[in-house]
């Protein structure tokens, strides 16, 4: 299999010479960019696996960029920030952001969360390439909200919704199971792919992103219900 290639974008080039150390010796191509525009282009020109995002980027702020970058991939964005208040992690989940790390960052976990993404998305990626034609086992209706799993689109009147990875996994997972109530850490199991030990605000900001995108009214939602108690069901 050919090597997977990660775009690191950050203004710090010691920070670039960190990543480019481990990740070279994980086997990854590696692209760079310094600024935001450039991040931009080199998405739509190169096509990476994986994107690892600084917030705080000298022309276009991170956030800013990761938003561009959601209406042309689906490829895990996984910010890497000195801003660590809950404030900037929430809103870097909201707007299609799969992971959120702070610096100064342990090497190790960085990899390993870098894996742990490609490896979902490469699940996800070889189902789609699977399935031969649309059907009603590929295609799900709700409301005016439509689900093409074969494209990884979700549409809403029939526009495009811009959606992560995860959000896409989560919604699919949930849909594809009427009425069946799922608790957060089998969420995480199987979204995340890796034990939640015990944390789960991620599920949690992935469920209250999607209302906020598939919902008429995210307060009051008619298709993703809270069950108290037990966890989430997607009502049908």
């Amino acid at each position: 299999m050919a090597a997977e290639t990660i775009l690191i974008v950050d203004d710090d080039e010691d920070i670039q010479e960190i990543q480019k150390i481990y990740l070279k010796k994980e086997g990854f191509h590696l692209l760079f960019a310094h600024d935001g525009q450039t991040a931009i282009t080199l998405v739509k020109n190169k096509n990476p696996h994986l994107i690892i995002l600084d917030v705080g980027l000298p022309d276009i702020d991170g956030f800013e960029v990761c938003q561009h970058l959601r209406r042309i991939t689906k490829v895990p964005i996984l910010f890497l920030s000195g801003r660590e208040n809950d404030v900037d992690q929430i809103l870097g989940h909201r707007i299609g952001g799969d992971d959120y790390m702070i610096k100064p960052f342990r090497p190790g976990i960085l990899i390993a969360k870098v894996k742990a993404h490609l490896r979902r998305y490469r699940e996800l990626s070889s189902q789609n390439e699977s399935l031969a034609a649309p059907s009603e086992q590929t295609i799900i209706h709700f409301g005016d909200i439509v689900i093409e799993k074969e494209n990884c689109v979700v549409k809403k009147k029939g526009v495009p919704l811009a959606l992560s990875t995860k959000e896409f996994l989560l919604l699919c997972l949930l849909a594809d199971h009427p009425n069946r109530v799922f608790s957060l850490e089998e969420i995480f199991d199987r979204v995340w792919g890796e034990q939640s030990l015990g944390d789960y605000r991620t599920v949690m900001v992935h469920i209250s992103n999607l209302r906020k995108k598939i919902e008429e009214n995210p307060a009051k939602p008619a298709w993703i219900l809270t069950v108290r108690g037990l966890g989430y069901k997607f009502s049908l």
